[in-house]
């Protein structure tokens, strides 16, 4: 595939610049944030690099997207892809990083974080033993690039992680695999839930009461998408006792609206959607290396699926 204009669009377009330009690219590239993009804009390239334009666009003149994150929802979600557009999408240290972001909060949990500062402010000396991670049982639904990222490290400890997906094929890292259909079994089994599936309309609401009803006493980790969790079951989970805490890195709407519920529910833990951001170098490098492998008939091993939407 022949590639000559492309357009790069992001907030972080400068830093994206001096990347590509400092690798000697021969292409003609135009820079703009995303409050400037326009159909017009589109109309010139050949190939569009973004993440989360603001508006819906036509990309069917384009010959290739390449997302600057690992969802592409922003492009697939309840809208019509023409498969003549290839579409690919940013692959780095998500895996990592989002692998990270949850061994940090199971380990607030299970060393009583909370507790010894709530003591500490009382100055009460009160010994409280903290439980173990191989104590644990933890499910991960999606068993992709990331949720086998996060199962690597998890089970490296000695966790006992389980994984949901549509296949349930068996993966690496996992005890063993389920469908979504078979999940439910040992579902009231699970110490921790984590989310890292995309969305897609089979994962749109996923998480909803027939889900939380399944549970008992569990923490939820939700790094995956926002809108596969129905945020009113989760909060009824919570009241309920179903879910002991949420750590939530993703929602419905972002920003989350200062009026929502979930910012003030004691059970709740908010972080604004940096459990796996994209940095200007590793965007940079992806796109690089994507472009090249393109344009020397090279595989794709972050060519998206439009069918499945991942």
């Amino acid at each position: 595939m022949k590639i000559e204009n492309i357009l790069i669009v992001s907030p972080m377009y400068q830093e994206l610049r001096a990347y590509i330009q400092n690798a000697g690219v021969q292409k003609n590239i135009r820079y703009i944030p995303e409050d400037e993009a326009t159909q017009e804009n589109l109309k010139w390239a050949d190939a569009l690099v973004s993440f989360n334009l603001k508006s819906d666009y036509d990309y069917s003149h384009l010959k290739w997207v390449h997302s600057l994150g690992a969802g592409v929802d922003r492009f697939l979600y309840k809208k019509t892809w023409d498969d003549r557009v290839l579409l690919t999408r940013t692959v780095c240290t998500f895996g990592q990083r989002i692998g990270e972001y949850c061994l940090s909060y199971i380990l607030r949990d299970l060393q009583c974080h909370e507790e010894f500062r709530e003591l500490q402010l009382q100055k009460k000396w009160q010994q409280r033993t903290p439980k173990l991670l191989n104590e644990l049982k933890v499910m991960v639904y999606g068993t992709g690039e990331i949720g086998q990222a996060v199962a690597k490290l998890l089970s490296g400890f000695g966790v006992e992680v389980y994984g949901v997906s549509q296949s349930g094929k068996e993966k690496e890292y996992f005890k063993e695999a389920m469908t979504v259909e078979s999940h439910f079994i040992i579902l009231g089994e699970m110490d921790l839930i984590i989310n890292t599936m995309p969305l897609t309309e089979e994962t749109a609401g996923f998480f909803n009461s027939q889900v939380f009803q399944k549970v008992t006493n569990a923490g939820f980790i939700n790094v995956g998408r926002g809108a596969s969790v129905d945020e009113e079951s989760l909060l009824q989970a919570l009241e309920d006792g179903q879910v002991r805490y949420a750590v939530l890195d993703v929602f419905t709407q972002e920003p989350l609206p200062e009026n929502h519920p979930l910012w003030i529910h004691p059970g709740v833990l908010i972080t604004p959607h940096i459990s796996a951001v994209t940095t200007p170098g590793e965007g940079a490098a992806c796109f690089l290396d994507t472009l090249r492998n393109l344009e020397e008939n090279k595989p794709l091993n972050n060519r998206v699926d439009t069918n499945k939407g991942y």
